[in-house]
């Protein structure tokens, strides 16, 4: 790798999508740029004269470049045929583009990292865009990972199941699923179709005879030996043809052995081909747009309207559609459609195979390199299309409809949180509606297993690639709930002034952002407003931390309980104010609420995992009057430790030795209130 200065992806490159590439064994060579009559720093000239310096040592093949800020971040990843072109021409002295203008202005260093080949450059450009989320590049906002069906490997009669997450289990996976109704509309569309066990392992060891779903005809009973072994092999291998995209192969088996059994007037086995059959055509026939003549392909189509970019994605495998997801990448306002679509594509194969075909709305630059990209990562061919005609095109035009009703609907809602901001600045004497609000809440036990949570919401909605968990490190009364906030504000705000100290005024020569939300993408990590969950008290020693440390302009605001915790007559308190409420219907009592409900709902999520992970190391002896005669009862009784957890009230008294006391003891110590 060869330093000179920093990188972030350029405008003018329109490439995406990751890969593993290595730069760790890359010659570093840090250049400084020349110091002779140096133009101010954080100027347009200052940054031409940085890349300048840093092209006479930039290679001349293909690469990916980074364009760095002051502070060491990341300000642009780009990938290049040949980086030393590419470079030279963000330092052209006329032509740049406001944005381009702006990356210019704020770069200090470069990077540069050479690749064998260009497919390599867009992988690893791709990799580094989602690893480092560079601020000028398009970036793709996921918050959820994708369900799969999977069908286990580590077990002789194996298994069908959801699976979200990490691929550690042992298997082969099938997807991506748009949502996990899906996923399970599928497999009970499969169990029927293959017979295939579902139930978990320990269900599978204990049985004696066959459970319900056998008698259903949706399993086809290995556990009590109701089908032969290689019988219920040849199961599995064919529902795993069928999600492989054999699914017209499968079918014609089948129909093959219904009519043998037929003539061979074995109508009951007949029947069983029979009822196979029609499962198989019920998942064809029921999920949408289903294309006869494409077996398995992506589809996406992108959308431009009011500023903003939607892409539609569509999954078809086995010539069935397995459901759609809408993306809002964030991505500059001067860039086409085109040009989100190809850096977008890239990074979504990030963490999921690519299919065979892979349909586009619009040409993308370096098409066919993208297809070289995709096709290493799937280790086999993979075509990108933009279609013109015929069926395909039908297809992305339907996607694309679809992108468009999703995006009018979601600038709709953007204007009504617009609308909510601009009355919470109103309510709470704020000089203009707030970009980033952050409120915290406590979760804890008697002091035990304390956490400090904290939620981020803005224009957009919830932001919650920006939720924090702080676990409370020092040693804290129990139920002090004014010295949790003290550390958890303490360490947010020390963190953040060290990480992200306070932007000021663009110096003379400085290129300024074109509009609000860009000069917040700038200085994005500070918040506008402050919410916590408390009265007089926690307000004060949140304001006491922030004075100790200097922060004067962030308002706290503190939400105090209504009487009897009544939603509705929650009461505001604010530093130099009295104490105030909202109109019971206010719209903007509605959305304080959900801000506080939601940081509550993560604070005690947060805790609940914090606590179980305790509770399984340690059984149930954290639990007062539990001690091993009814741990060993209560085990006995339910089995897991699982089922304690889930286990009614009612059901907790019903277990031998445990009287009503213990029960709600139990009871209570797995649904924490507050």
């Amino acid at each position: 790798m060869i330093r000179s200065g920093r990188t972030n992806i350029d405008p003018d490159l329109r490439d995406p999508e990751a890969a593993a590439a290595d730069e760790a064994d890359a010659p570093v060579l840090d250049l400084a740029a020349e110091e002779e009559e140096a133009p101010a720093e954080g100027t347009v000239a200052a940054g031409m004269e940085v890349i300048k310096a840093a092209v006479k040592h930039a290679p001349k093949g293909p690469g990916v470049y980074r364009m760095i800020g002051a502070k060491g971040e990341v300000l642009y990843v780009g990938k290049a045929k040949s980086i030393a072109k590419r470079v030279i021409s963000y330092a052209r002295p006329t032509g740049l583009v406001t944005r381009i203008a702006r990356m210019v202005a704020a770069t200090t260093a470069m990077e540069f990292v050479s690749t064998k080949t260009e497919t390599e450059a867009l992988l690893l450009e791709a990799n580094l865009i989602k690893q480092l989320r560079p601020r000028f590049n398009v970036l793709m906002r996921d918050d959820k990972s994708f369900p799969y069906i999977l069908i286990t490997a580590d077990h002789p009669a194996p298994r069908i199941a959801k699976h979200r997450g990490a691929r550690v289990a042992k298997g082969d996976y099938f997807g991506p699923f748009a949502s996990a109704w899906a996923v399970g509309r599928t497999i009970n569309a499969l169990e029927r179709a293959f017979l295939v066990r579902s139930c978990s392992d320990a269900v599978f060891e204990s049985r004696t005879r066959p459970c319900l779903l056998f008698q259903i005809k949706r399993c086809a009973g290995p556990c009590t030996g109701e089908v032969a072994a290689p019988d219920y092999e040849a199961l599995v291998k064919e529902a795993k043809l069928f999600l492989s995209g054999r699914s017209q192969a499968v079918k014609q088996l089948l129909a093959r052995q219904m009519e043998e059994a037929a003539e061979a007037m074995e109508f009951e086995r007949a029947a069983v081909y029979r009822d196979r059959l029609a499962a198989l055509s019920a998942v064809q026939a029921t999920q949408g747009i289903n294309p006869r003549g494409v077996e398995e392909a992506d589809v996406f189509a992108a959308v431009q309207e009011g500023g903003q970019t939607c892409i539609q994605v569509f999954f078809f495998r086995t010539g069935q559609n397995w459901g759609n997801r809408a993306y809002y990448p964030k991505a500059d306002r001067s860039l086409e459609a085109g040009e989100v679509l190809a850096s977008f594509v890239a990074q979504f194969y990030d963490d999921k195979p690519p299919p065979g075909l892979v349909l586009l709305s619009h040409e993308v630059e370096d098409q066919p390199v993208l297809a070289d990209a995709l096709s290493a990562l799937a280790g086999r061919r993979v075509e990108v299309q933009v279609p013109r005609r015929g069926e395909k095109k039908d297809l992305v035009d339907h996607a694309a409809q679809n992108a468009r009703e999703a995006l009018g609907r979601q600038l709709a809602e953007s204007a009504s949180q617009l609308k909510l901001l601009q009355g919470l600045a109103e309510a709470f004497g704020l000089p203009a509606p707030p970009r980033r609000i952050e409120v915290y809440d406590n979760s804890h036990i008697m002091g035990s297993n304390a956490v400090g949570g904290m939620i981020v919401a803005g224009p957009e909605g919830f932001r919650r690639r920006d939720y924090r968990t702080f676990n409370i490190k020092s040693d804290i009364a129990p139920g002090d709930d004014f010295g949790m906030m003290r550390e958890v504000l303490e360490r947010r705000f020390k963190r953040l002034l060290k990480d992200a100290p306070r932007a000021g005024e663009p110096a003379e020569g400085e290129v300024a952002a074109d509009t609000p939300a860009e000069e917040a993408e700038a200085d994005g990590s500070w918040p506008d407003l402050v919410i916590i969950d408390g009265g007089p008290g926690q307000l004060a020693a949140a304001r006491a931390i922030l004075d100790h440390l200097g922060i004067a302009d962030v308002p706290l605001v503190g939400i105090a309980k209504g009487r009897d915790r009544e939603a509705g007559r929650e009461t505001f308190h604010m530093t130099g104010r009295e104490p105030f409420r909202l109109e019971p219907r206010d719209p903007v009592l509605y959305f304080v609420q959900r801000l506080r409900d939601e940081a509550h709902r993560f604070a005690i999520g947060t805790h609940r995992g914090r606590r179980k992970k305790d509770i399984r190391s340690a059984g149930l002896a954290e639990i007062g009057g539990i001690g091993p005669a009814r741990k060993r009862a209560l085990l006995n009784h339910f089995g897991t430790l699982k089922a304690i957890e889930r286990a009614s009230l009612e059901d907790l008294q019903r277990a031998p030795g445990i009287n009503a006391a213990t029960a709600q003891a139990v009871y209570n110590f797995f649904r924490p209130q507050g």
